[in-house]
């Protein structure tokens, strides 16, 4: 292993004692790949193992996390997004390698480039007038994501100089772009809220969008539309062992276990022991939490206001609409001209991630539903695409861990390793059980 320059030999110690120990296994389980980690524990630790798996667009399918004193050790079984286990030797051993840093892993780079946070009121076309400002102030959208959520838009675009390639670092010219997008987003009737930035932190992406929602309270605000899958959250307090038990159930998508933790993490939850088991479509969660400062839940208030963050935050990257993917040679204005045609056709967007290869090839994609919030009607979507260009823009399915039939069960299978990675699941559910948090480890 190579060694960070700047550590001594103490500190070499340090890092060899609470370094993660990571098993990855394929042979144990017939239809997942299991992933073993054994680390210290640190407030954070989890969500950054959680951040390694789900940055690689991973499902986690099942999930058992237990921490003993000082010391936690997670299992995760894990498929790529059409089910499959992993088989590619180059992204075993990148898992292998990143969860044994993670405490070293800063998130993805965006040298070179100028962040600009946008937080307001969503609305239809808001998105064309953003791009249709940056595109007149001659910066291009290198990378952007776009979430919606109870009538509110968080967004974080990464932005550098037209004709020279460098990040934005003029001052007048970045208080000229923070003004025009606020009035852009003030629109008529959000003069308190509108929110614009430019952002020098290194956050995770996805995580600092949690954050800005968070802190725009959209949790608080009531939702446009409800329907029948609606994630339901409830918080028990189990004095006697002093955790509070949380249990979620809801629909089943990739990066559900992220947004959870993440949102647990950022208000200063620990999560001590938890299980995830998914069947068909649904996901069933529970978590045993405290504060960082030892202590459960102790109000009625500060439950509600848990149950309304986790909601929030399962809801937020929730695919609500039509999936159009838009792969086409990048130019000037090219999003400002997309998003105008959604605009001019009555489609609004719900979620947006917006991307830029080496190459110069856009890659887009964007969730769209009518007006008010309901499926757009298949014609439209066919006239946009025909404005567009049909090569350019598609309409792209759900991935096939969407479809599993339901009486696909994980069943284990043979193997040393395998038969190593079902005890480790045993010692994780024997711990809940001997803290008298579950009635059986069986």
């Amino acid at each position: 292993m190579e060694w960070p320059a700047i550590l001594d030999e103490y500190e070499k110690l340090v890092f060899r004692m609470t370094t993660p120990r990571v098993m990855i296994d394929n042979a144990g389980c017939s239809n997942s790949t299991r992933v073993m980690v054994d680390s210290a524990r640190k407030h954070g630790v989890l969500l950054e193992a959680v951040q390694v798996l789900t940055d690689l667009n991973l499902s986690i399918k099942k999930a058992y996390i237990s921490s003993d004193g000082r010391w936690f050790m997670d299992v995760f079984h894990v498929t790529d997004l059409d089910g499959n286990k992993l088989t590619d030797e180059s992204v075993i051993s990148y898992i292998e390698q990143s969860l044994e840093t993670i405490h070293f892993v800063s998130s993805k780079c965006f040298d070179g480039l100028t962040a600009l946070e946008l937080t307001g009121t969503d609305r239809i076309g808001l998105l064309s007038e953003v791009f249709a400002v940056l595109s007149e102030l001659e910066c291009n959208v290198v990378e952007a994501k776009v979430w919606t959520h109870n009538g509110r838009i968080a967004s974080l675009i990464y932005v550098k100089e037209r004709d020279s390639g460098s990040p934005i670092e003029d001052s007048e010219k970045i208080d000229t772009i923070e003004a025009r997008l606020r009035n852009v987003l003030k629109g008529d009737n959000d003069i308190r809220s509108a929110k614009t930035s430019v952002s020098m932190a290194v956050t995770h992406t996805e995580r600092r969008l949690h954050q800005m929602m968070f802190t725009d309270r959209d949790y608080e605000r009531k939702p446009i539309i409800r329907t029948n899958n609606n994630p339901i959250v409830s918080v028990l307090n189990c004095l006697e062992k002093g955790y509070s038990v949380i249990n979620v159930h809801c629909k089943d998508r990739p990066k559900l276990l992220f947004d959870i933790v993440c949102t647990m993490t950022d208000m200063q939850y620990v999560v001590f022991h938890a299980t995830l088991n998914t069947a068909e479509d649904r996901a069933y969660l529970e978590f045993f939490i405290r504060h960082t400062d030892g202590s459960p839940i102790s109000s009625e208030a500060e439950k509600q206001r848990v149950i309304l963050c986790l909601q929030a935050a399962i809801e937020r990257r929730a695919s609500e609409g039509v999936r159009l993917e838009l792969c086409t040679g990048d130019k000037q204005g090219l999003l400002a001209d997309v998003t105008r045609t959604f605009r001019e056709n009555g489609l609004n967007v719900t979620r947006a991630e917006i991307s830029t290869t080496s190459e110069n090839t856009a890659l887009n994609v964007f969730y769209v539903t009518d007006a008010i919030g309901n499926p757009a009607a298949s014609k439209i979507i066919e006239a946009v695409r025909q404005k567009i260009g049909l090569s350019d823009l598609k309409v792209k399915e759900l991935p096939l861990i969407y479809h599993q039939r339901a009486e696909e069960k994980e069943e284990p299978t043979g193997g040393v390793g395998g038969a190593m990675l079902l005890s480790l699941g045993s010692i994780v559910r024997k711990n809940l059980y001997n803290l008298g948090l579950i009635k059986s480890f069986s």
